[in-house]
């Protein structure tokens, strides 16, 4: 986090300490890397659940690297669905943000929505057995709140549900709709399970739509992720053009920093926070990559691709930016830049 010993002391008491151990689930992940990263760079200690060891290793060089020895551990959490997942995870932290999912984009309710909501659940539980535990953050999505519609007035408040999209995975389900659900049925059942048993910690979530921006796994790999959508049109891959609407955007590092600042912050508590920075088209994209790369050759731009119209209570969390990190959302330009700088 830029800047991060000065913009950290606004905080007149951080729920919890420099140096603290927090836990970050699925931690290989696009965007639970960057908030990994975050949290090593404002000084806590990370340890981050893997399916399996060998999907930590980049991370532990990266991290190591970086930030020196014994800073970045991680550990192996195989099956999300088991009621003990977490319990060994948990040991120790002072802070969780579970970020695993399921990101197989299956057309099929059951092989992703019950995972997902019962390793939320899981997590909190887990997160409740442990005595210094202080803060509890879920990366929900915009889709628990929305699906994009271009050209369509619609305005989102802090209480909307994308019941619609949960409607639609159980009636004619595809990969989005399936996805979108399994989002909004877990965040609304870590909701849910708070008001019933009023854990002794600060809970917030993250509601980030699309992550676009670096890529810190060697490779750019994170191929399921969003931030593949502009290395496929730096490649010359059109079809993203064809079968992603518009949409607002964020840019990854700052979805980190709102993970870091929601489980640091105690005005965060109890709070659904919208990490969107901006509307974007895909020629809005051509357009940048074109600027930056004058001597490549990009796709045509795309006749009638409408824009995102939606009206989302982001305020609160350009706030929240601006309050640490002396800075509001990263625009589209730099977040265009930053996510090919590793493509050349």
């Amino acid at each position: 986090m830029e800047e991060h010993d000065e913009k950290h002391s606004s905080v007149i008491m951080s729920t919890i300490a420099k140096g603290d151990l927090v836990l970050v689930t699925g931690v290989s992940g696009f965007i639970a890397s960057h908030t990994a990263n975050q949290f090593l760079e404002a000084g806590y200690r990370v340890r981050g659940t893997v399916r399996s060891l060998e999907k930590a290793d980049w991370l532990y060089k990266l991290f190591d690297e970086k930030y020196g020895k014994d800073k970045f551990e991680a550990c192996v959490v195989p099956d999300m669905m088991a009621e003990d997942a977490f319990n060994e995870a948990v040991k120790g932290v002072a802070g969780i943000c579970h970020m695993a999912s399921v990101m197989s984009f299956s057309d099929k309710p059951d092989e992703v929505i019950p995972i997902v909501v019962k390793s939320a659940l899981n997590a909190l539980t887990a997160a409740t057995k442990e005595p210094g535990m202080k803060s509890f953050v879920y990366t929900s999505s915009s889709t628990a709140a929305l699906m994009p519609q271009p050209d369509k007035d619609i305005k989102i408040t802090t209480d909307t549900w994308n019941d619609d999209v949960v409607h639609q995975a159980n009636t004619s389900p595809d990969p989005w709709s399936v996805y979108g659900a399994s989002k909004t049925e877990a965040e609304r059942a870590i909701w849910k399970a708070v008001k019933e048993t009023n854990p002794p910690f600060q809970v917030a979530c993250i509601l980030p739509n699309a992550n676009l921006g670096p890529i810190l796994k060697p490779g750019g790999e994170h191929e399921s992720s969003t931030a593949s959508w502009v290395v496929k049109l730096y490649d010359g891959d059109e079809s993203i053009l064809d079968t992603i609407p518009p949409q607002w955007f964020v840019n990854v590092q700052d979805t980190g920093r709102l993970h870091l600042i929601a489980l640091i912050d105690p005005e965060c508590n109890g709070q659904r926070i919208f990490a969107f920075a901006a509307p974007f088209t895909f020629n809005d994209v051509l357009a940048i990559l074109r600027q930056l790369r004058p001597q490549k050759s990009f796709p045509g731009d795309r006749e009638g691709l409408g824009k995102d119209l939606s009206q989302i209570p982001n305020e609160p969390a350009e706030l929240w930016l601006k309050k640490h990190c002396g800075h509001g959302f990263t625009d589209l330009e730099e977040t265009i830049k930053a996510n090919i700088a590793t493509l050349d």
